[in-house]
């Protein structure tokens, strides 16, 4: 078997059988939905089919938090030993990164389309094309965020600096993306972080799609916060796209290298684990 489609056969088969992690990060995401969708709508009065506008942006940021926190199991995996053993096969260490990238895209990417099916009861009016674009969307997204993830990860080395910084990362992007507030809202001295956030420019072409925009002019999209005029220049969604896959191979090429000079010979294995992140038998 392909070492990559090993790795992300595995990351699946341990995501399923947390049954308290896929209920909480469905709980949370059914939650937003929820919140947006009832109690932030009469707030989006200026934006055409404000129900879109507001769970096509939930729907994108659970795809986001799921990408990076889901990159926290090759932590485990290297607290558990699991890593050491991973290490003897012959198999490049690219592939064993790539494989927990893909394994947290095709996560977070289930995750955004069940949050979908849920915004379609709720409200979401799409059309079949349109589902089938969103799910591209957050696929590409997701390979994006998870790369991102996987450096913190790489960096961090422990679950608890995990948490500790991707949450200072994650907090900040997610309020200044547009997926909750729309850009045009936000201060003027923030838009330097907004234009540097890749999230910034999913959750444009995600909006781009759900609200089918393709008629509208640069100005106008300029003015929903779906393109981007930085001195005079126009980032329209699908640059923003581009931006977002450009950024996510970026962090990709990093934690590669990164995991590459790791030495997993140093780090201790967590007593009574074994490979794969079980409890030893006794």
């Amino acid at each position: 078997m392909n070492p990559i489609t090993a790795i992300v056969q595995r990351n699946l088969l341990n995501y399923v059988r947390s049954k308290g992690r896929v209920f909480g990060a469905l709980f949370m995401s059914m939650f937003m939905l929820v919140m947006f969708s009832f109690l932030m709508k009469s707030s989006m009065n200026g934006f055409d089919a404000p129900m879109n506008y507001l769970i096509s942006g939930v729907i994108i940021m659970s795809v986001f938090q799921v990408s990076v926190n889901n990159s926290a199991d090759i932590l485990s995996d290297i607290a558990s030993g699991y890593m050491k053993e991973v290490l003897v096969a012959p198999i490049a260490r690219m592939q064993i990164s790539m494989g927990h990238i893909l394994s947290g895209a095709v996560i977070a990417t289930l995750q955004g389309i069940v949050t979908m099916i849920c915004g379609i009861v709720l409200g979401l009016r799409v059309g079949v094309l349109q589902i089938l674009l969103l799910a591209v969307v957050m696929m590409a997204s997701a390979m994006a965020f998870s790369a991102i993830g996987l450096f913190l990860a790489t960096v961090s080395r422990n679950s608890p600096a995990f948490q500790t910084i991707s949450s200072m990362i994650m907090m900040p992007l997610t309020f200044v993306s547009g997926a909750y507030i729309p850009t045009t809202m936000i201060p003027g001295f923030l838009l330097p972080i907004v234009y540097l956030n890749p999230l910034t420019y999913t959750t444009s072409i995600f909006r781009y799609i759900a609200l089918g925009a393709y008629t509208l002019d640069t100005k106008e999209l300029v003015e929903q916060g779906m393109a981007f005029s930085i001195g005079g220049f126009v980032i329209t969604p699908l640059m923003g796209l581009a931006i977002t896959i450009l950024i996510g191979a970026f962090f990709f090429v990093l934690c590669v290298r990164k995991f590459d000079r790791a030495d997993f010979s140093t780090i201790k294995v967590a007593a009574g684990m074994r490979g794969g992140g079980a409890v030893a038998r006794r």
